[in-house]
């Protein structure tokens, strides 16, 4: 007995979780999205990435 696409699917979603894989979106979910955001935003993003997320603060915890 074959399984169907979608038992597959399920079977293949159940083995992520015991594998600690993280399970999440395949990248192509995502191109939907493309042109959404505008340059000069995705710049302050970027800006606030940088400026915030790449610092260590060794005092913090």
């Amino acid at each position: 007995m074959q399984l169907s696409e979608e038992e597959q699917e399920q079977v293949l979603h159940f083995a992520r979780t015991l594998s600690g894989r993280p399970v999440g979106k395949e990248g192509k979910a995502f191109l939907d999205f493309v042109g959404c955001i505008e340059e000069d935003q995705l710049a302050q993003i970027a800006t606030a990435i940088e400026e915030g997320c790449e610092r260590i603060d060794s005092h913090e915890w």
